[in-house]
């Protein structure tokens, strides 16, 4: 199925994402012990790897409840994937922030959603913190995927919206255009009864 002038051209991306995601979770759950490792990257006091998992949403939000929770963020992870294929669908391929933007939240969105299918809890292994003063929660790269493609989606609406100046002055100039054709032919029609 091709889809030549639909944002769904963009779907390579989401792939591209969910790949990595899953790779990279599967590398993190062979070699870094569960909670009891912590591998500083440079710099080692604000960037490191580490192995938890996380029940809830995002910054671990519900993460302490009973498990309805699991299926509440399935099902809205479902919907969400359905949503954007949707507006993926007709938003045109050449709109490419918009399209990159949905496609990274897409593929965010399918790879915490195959943890959560798989393990019943979602991987993550980024720590950013400075020293022992503060630490963000740990995320993972679908986790990065959907933020990046939701500042995306938030420039897009900034930047490349339509502005309403812009069209007034296309339909100004539009009218102007018919009207100075419109005199033309005038002249025309008078100059030809003037012969």
């Amino acid at each position: 199925m091709k889809f030549p002038r639909s944002g769904l051209k963009w779907l390579p991306l989401s792939l591209l994402v969910i790949i990595i995601d899953q790779i990279s979770k599967l590398l993190v759950v062979r070699f870094i012990a569960y909670r009891d490792e912590y591998i500083p990257l440079w710099p080692s006091d604000m960037l490191g790897l580490i192995h938890v998992h996380n029940n809830g949403a995002a910054f671990s939000f519900l993460a302490d409840e009973s498990g309805w929770q699991k299926v509440l963020f399935g099902g809205v992870a479902v919907i969400v994937s359905l949503i954007i294929l949707a507006v993926l669908r007709k938003t045109p391929s050449d709109r490419r922030l918009i399209c990159s933007s949905l496609a990274l939240v897409l593929g965010g969105a399918i790879g915490n959603l195959i943890d959560r299918t798989v393990y019943s809890y979602v991987i993550d292994f980024i720590l950013v913190h400075y020293k022992d003063v503060w630490t963000y929660p740990a995320f993972n790269i679908a986790d990065s995927a959907i933020c990046v493609g939701a500042a995306l989606l938030v420039i897009d609406a900034i930047f490349d919206r339509k502005h309403p100046d812009k069209d007034k002055d296309k339909e100004q100039n539009g009218e102007d255009g018919k009207d100075q054709a419109d005199g033309g032919d005038a002249k025309e029609a008078g100059n030809g009864e003037g012969k």
